[in-house]
């Protein structure tokens, strides 16, 4: 029976889908560490992890039976991508399915920063009335500059010009503006002209540190800034200067640098005293909308690689696409993208009798990966010979 490891609570529609699908499956509500990893996964053929587990090359090495990770949320750079596809292991997140939540809670923090909603809550706390419309403004009319225009980008332009607000984008790669929104040449000439500032940045190692003090200061007077992508990302240090000076009105902050491993540890940031101050602990895709439209889709990609070597939507494989399960025999080779793999493979087949029924390869970057149905079993000689050839990473055998 093929087993599976979920953490980080997943929502239980995904261990109740893989046990329906003959998984054992073991759950635990917190991440682990690289060695409590290590030690959980021995035998263990599926893992599912939120942003909080690292698996990294050490657990790669000591984990060979596994087989591939589902990250149930958008963000997979808590896998060692490239070193586990280069071991075997398919990697398949979820791009879509928070996507919602993210953009409504960036629209809430705009509001509610703009009506300075968290500094007059301070206030009332303090048992200060400041009724006052100072500093407070309708978002109708105001501009929304997004870097990063990709799904949460793009949703959240939408919803942003509904509200009435005029939205201007910055993103690296060519992208199609939706509605009315204005792609800006720089990021200097979106940071000048917006009010509100949303970082949707991916979580590629080149963008650690990439909204620094110098983009802050090119923010206009007053502004407001929000980072729901990535806690790296931006320099919480130099926001909190920029705050304090004035030169800015108020920020949101839903991912840091540094978070703690699961819920209920202690946590401090020095943006805590900051007066128009929206903090929530990495919440944005948080929903129980969202968790449960997780849990339907990351399992699905994991059963269609298990069980009909499908990887559609992995994020470090060549994407091959089969339809449905086997009828036979499927035969899926995983292996380094060398010249005259497919055909050594056809040969073994052909030498051993074999006839092909259907054949797909896909080839990305160093990788290669055929999937080939055939009308019966190979012996334990022919799985052996098509092991050995040049460059096998994995093989695996489906019915």
């Amino acid at each position: 029976m093929p087993t599976a490891l979920l953490l980080e609570n997943i929502h239980p529609y995904a261990a109740q889908s893989l046990r329906q699908q003959g998984f054992e499956v073991a759950t635990r509500k917190g991440a682990l560490s690289e060695h409590e990893l290590i030690e959980a996964l021995a035998g263990v053929d599926l893992l599912g992890i939120r942003s909080k587990t690292k698996v990294t090359a050490a657990v790669v090495d000591a984990c060979p039976q596994l087989t591939a990770v589902g990250c149930f949320c958008i963000g997979t750079n808590q896998v060692d991508l490239d070193y586990a596809g280069q071991h075997g292991i398919a990697v398949f997140n979820a791009p879509y399915s928070n996507t919602r939540s993210v953009v409504e809670l960036v629209i809430a923090d705009i509001i509610c920063l703009l009506r300075r909603i968290p500094a007059h809550t301070h206030h009332i706390k303090q048992g200060i009335w400041d009724k006052t419309a100072s500093g407070s403004h309708e978002v109708r009319g105001k501009t929304l500059g997004i870097v990063g225009y990709g799904h949460i980008g793009m949703q959240l332009s939408v919803v942003a010009e509904a509200l009435g607000m005029k939205v201007v984008f910055y993103d690296l790669d060519e992208k199609m503006a939706m509605g009315n929104a204005q792609r800006m040449d720089s990021l200097q000439d979106l940071l000048a002209c917006s009010d509100a500032v949303t970082l949707h940045v991916d979580g590629r190692k080149s963008n650690t540190g990439f909204f620094g003090r110098e983009q802050f200061e090119q923010m206009k007077q007053d502004a407001i800034f929000i980072n729901l992508s990535r806690g790296f990302v931006a320099d919480l240090d130099a926001l909190k200067d920029q705050l304090a000076s004035g030169h800015l009105s108020g920020a949101a902050v839903d991912v840091f640098p540094s978070e703690p491993s699961k819920s209920g540890d202690p946590f401090a940031t020095d943006l805590a005293t900051e007066d128009n101050m929206i903090l929530t602990p990495h919440i944005g895709g948080s929903t129980l909308e969202a968790q449960e439209a997780i849990g339907h889709f990351v399992p699905q990609r994991l059963e269609d690689y298990w069980f009909g070597g499908s990887t559609m939507l992995s994020v470090n494989l060549p994407q091959v696409t089969v339809s449905g399960n086997p009828t036979g025999i499927r035969i899926g080779h995983l292996h380094v993208n060398l010249p005259g793999v497919l055909g050594k493979l056809n040969h073994i087949l052909g030498q051993s009798g074999i006839n092909i029924t259907a054949q797909s390869l896909g080839t990305e970057g160093s990788l290669g990966y055929v999937v080939t149905d055939v009308d019966r079993k190979p012996d334990q000689q022919t799985l052996q010979s098509l092991q050995n050839i040049e460059g096998t990473i994995r093989l695996r055998t489906m019915a």
